[in-house]
């Protein structure tokens, strides 16, 4: 048992341990440091592993060894692409680890971790793990009022070259250059949008800004990772990526590949508060003068892919097949009425919202996928042949001779498409 003497020694030497690391920390701000120099600091004077992560545990700096990282995964800690679970983090876990929040002014910056793999952290250790989460809110607060000019700066920049707003391919190579982009090399242009959740309560603009800005950052973080100068920018509703391919070296000349990857690691297991998004991908631009054209495909396929298959998908627009013509009707109360009207003429009373007029069109989708085959949509809709007959005999009768008529059976296809897209 500690004597009084005892204890207050300890304390007094904890306190003091507490003011240097500030002291230290305070240094390192004042220096010009940066997270990876207040992440080794606290590491080396407490001891302990640490990390400084996005809300959603996304790493940004850290001080690991391999013993702490592999604690953090054997206790189910890592996300399959790099992401540390912050939200399971806590004193009451069955391991040695503990989460701070950054904060500054109400405002939600990072998290701190720190992970000790032979013990469980102190009390006092805790204690300087917050004071070393509010010096690392001053540095992230500073690193934030010049990243938003830089980033204002870049997507201005990026804008002008995707609308053609720009002067001349010099200015563009000059001004490229000195943001460490490459604009010449074969990429593809990926838009990428957080996604409305039906039924969710409003929320407030500046809620929304900051799912916006931490949405980006995930998207510029990924993308260093991948290789490092690739153009990245937040459009305000829409994040806008570059991602270069490796033509004959490995990489598919569309750039499937490094998209899917991409995607993948934004999205990681969706926890730590990550919002669902879509994602339209161009076709691929081999240089500066495709880029407009390549970033409106990719606006478009991200609109279209989202009617079509819901939120939480990634189009590609060479892919769109069908749904590419029937986008290119403007988006105004004269191509809607259009589109509506063609769809009457010529599915009548089968275009109608009901549960009858949709089972039917079911049954009618099967037969045009099958080329009428009607023994094979029966198969696949698990019905009686006879039974087929009479659906195909009363689609006959409402649509016309769809069994002998191919013209016919593709305005159907068509209106079928569109309809899709309507809903």
């Amino acid at each position: 048992m500690l004597i009084t003497g005892d204890r207050e020694e300890l304390a007094s030497a904890a306190l003091a341990r507490v003011d240097a690391l500030h002291t230290g920390l305070t240094q390192i701000v004042l220096e010009g440091g940066n997270l990876d120099g207040i992440a080794a600091e606290v590491g080396r004077v407490l001891d302990v592993g640490v990390a400084f992560t996005s809300t959603d545990g996304r790493v940004r700096a850290s001080a690991l060894r391999d013993d702490h990282r592999e604690l953090l995964a054997e206790a189910g800690l890592v996300d399959p692409t790099g992401r540390l679970r912050v939200e399971r983090m806590g004193a009451g876990g069955p391991h040695p680890s503990h989460v701070s929040r950054v904060a500054a002014g109400g405002v939600d910056l990072a998290r701190l971790v720190a992970v000790r793999p032979d013990q469980q952290l102190s009390d006092d250790d805790v204690h300087a793990l917050e004071r070393a989460a509010a010096v690392a809110a001053l540095l992230i607060t500073r690193e934030q009022a010049v990243t938003a000019v830089e980033n204002k700066y870049q997507g201005d920049f990026l804008r002008d070259v995707l609308l053609r707003r720009t002067a001349s391919a010099a200015y563009v190579a000059e001004h490229a250059e000195t943001f460490g982009w490459d604009l010449s090399r074969p990429v593809v242009v990926v838009v990428a949008e957080i996604d409305p959740v039906v039924g969710e309560e409003p929320v407030s603009s500046t809620q929304r800004r900051q799912w916006q800005e931490r949405f980006s950052a995930a998207w510029r973080q990924v993308a260093d990772t991948l290789e490092p100068g690739i153009p990245t920018a937040d459009f305000s509703s829409e994040v806008v990526t570059l991602l270069p391919i490796l033509e004959g070296d490995g990489e598919p000349v569309d750039g499937h590949g490094v998209v899917r990857r991409a995607v993948t690691a934004v999205a990681g297991d969706k926890g730590g508060g990550r919002r669902p998004f879509s994602v339209g991908v161009g076709r691929v631009a081999r240089g500066l003068d495709e880029l407009p054209a390549a970033y409106a495909q990719a606006r478009r396929a991200v609109e279209v892919g989202r009617r079509v298959n819901g939120g939480g998908s990634t189009t590609f627009f060479d892919q769109l097949g069908l749904h590419r013509l029937i986008a290119l009707i403007p988006d105004t109360p004269t191509g809607s009425a259009e589109l509506r009207a063609f769809v009457e003429d010529v599915l009548g009373p089968l275009g109608e919202r009901t549960t009858e007029a949709a089972d039917l069109r079911e049954t009618l989708q099967v037969l045009l996928d099958t080329n009428f085959n009607v023994a094979e949509a029966a198969r696949l809709q698990f019905f009686h042949y006879n039974t087929m007959r009479y659906r195909v005999s009363k689609l006959e009768r409402l649509l016309g001779p769809l069994s002998t008529d191919p013209h016919l059976r593709l305005d159907v296809a068509v209106a079928l498409r569109v309809l899709e897209m309507a809903t």
